[in-house]
């Protein structure tokens, strides 16, 4: 049976008023979707992963200076530490050296004496330091006394301080088990020993990722 005009006209009207209402439930659900998602990211602390690769007494600093500081920002932080930046991990941080070999933008001013004699530049060659005996172990002491008297807290101090802020601090099997390391001559508060496949996913989803 053919439908009057009046009826197509009834029932292409309710059409137009289905689509309009499906339309504007849409927005709304989009709408709210959105501020549902902008409310969840508002909520969630900014996160950063670090990467430790280095075990050097001046290496030391930035990853626990960083990681220390996006703590106390309120940031979710974690390092992992590879290679030699295990040597981070130790117990005893006493042994930690600095090298002036094959780092020539390392500034050697002396941390005594008068000023005029600190001012001084010491630009002494590679070829020059690696027949100095002990030369390694002056430069280490040397720069210790430096960050005594600068008022810098020891590498020690600082790990404490990442520790007591949240900071995770993670090892990399993989390099443990290459350097026949055991998990006893780490300090305790590490969190976790894996490998990089369970740390990358960690640093995919961070807002901030640092090599070092």
């Amino acid at each position: 049976m053919a439908l009057s005009t009046e009826e197509k006209q009834s029932v292409m009207s309710g059409d137009a008023l289905d689509r309009a209402i499906t339309e504007r439930i849409d927005a709304l659900f989009e709408k709210r979707l959105e501020a549902k998602l902008a409310e969840i990211k508002a909520a969630k602390p900014a996160s950063m992963t670090i990467i430790a690769t280095k075990g050097t007494l001046d290496w030391a600093y930035p990853p626990f200076i960083l990681a220390s500081t996006g703590a106390a920002l309120g940031w979710d932080v974690s390092i992992f530490f590879t290679f030699y930046g295990l040597e981070l991990l130790k117990k005893d941080l006493r042994k930690l050296k600095v090298s002036p070999l094959g780092n020539p933008a390392m500034p050697m001013k002396m941390p005594m004496g008068p000023a005029w004699f600190k001012s001084i530049q010491w630009n002494i060659p590679n070829a020059v330091q690696s027949i100095i005996p002990a030369y390694e172990h002056f430069a280490t002491k040397m720069m210790k006394k430096t960050i005594k008297n600068q008022g810098v807290a020891p590498i020690a101090d600082l790990r404490t301080m990442c520790i007591e802020a949240g900071v995770n601090l993670i090892a990399c099997q993989m390099t443990v088990d290459l350097f026949g390391y055991k998990t006893s001559q780490f300090i305790p508060e590490v969190k976790e020993y894996v490998g990089a496949a369970s740390f990358l996913p960690l640093a995919r989803e961070a807002d901030v990722s640092l090599f070092i």
